[in-house]
């Protein structure tokens, strides 16, 4: 499906005329093994008329990768700013800028990386996994992911298995996975059958973690 194509109905609530972000002031969750996530949602106002600039402008691309001996296409459109690279929207900078003020005394560096993704309906996901190319292999270290769009569920259980729990993402709303979370959770974006827009999601991540 053409990135273009997707239909986004537009929220009821977030009734900004201006994109801005407000106080960071997120709810801790304390997961097992010296994992944690923090919640804010609708931390940025105006979220739709962003995902509207990041839909219409951002080069998004589609990927293929070897799953299970095939090659597949990736359930979703991809784009990635590495570090010292412009981010497509000031309020993107600035977000960055203001996690990495938020949580300096607990990462002990910034946020630097954005990766972002497109997901068009209900059938793009992302299959449980956790970050842990490069540092996050062994280190603990911070995710911090931002979504405008439509809502979609971001899933997190026990790396290998037992309960999970959820967090619904979208217009606006952020989530920070921290502490042991990437090597001891895993994380998905599970597909749904029910009618759903599009959204995009932005994941800032410190040096050395993918």
């Amino acid at each position: 499906m053409d990135a273009m194509a997707a239909v986004f109905q537009h929220s009821l609530f977030d009734t900004g005329d201006a994109i801005e972000l407000g106080r960071l002031a997120p709810t801790r969750t304390l997961l097992s093994r010296g994992a944690w996530v923090d919640y804010q949602p609708s931390w940025l106002t105006g979220a739709d008329l962003l995902f509207d600039a990041l839909h219409h402008d951002v080069p998004w691309k589609a990927e293929r990768r070897e799953m299970y001996e095939r090659v597949v296409d990736v359930p979703r459109l991809l784009a990635f700013h590495e570090e010292g690279e412009p981010l497509p929207h000031p309020a993107l900078e600035q977000a960055r800028d203001l996690l990495s003020e938020r949580y300096a005394g607990e990462l002990g560096e910034p946020f630097v990386s954005a990766g972002m993704c497109l997901y068009r309906d209900g059938r793009d996901s992302v299959a449980w996994h956790g970050d842990r190319i490069g540092r996050a292999r062994d280190t603990d270290t911070m995710v911090a992911i931002l979504s405008v769009g439509s809502a979609r569920s971001l899933m997190l259980r026990p790396r290998g298995g037992g309960s999970s729990i959820g967090f619904s993402l979208g217009h606006g709303d952020l989530v920070v996975m921290g502490g042991s979370c990437q090597r001891t959770w895993d994380h998905a974006i599970p597909k749904t059958s029910r009618p759903v827009g599009p959204r995009i999601s932005i994941q800032f991540r410190p040096r050395g973690v993918r």
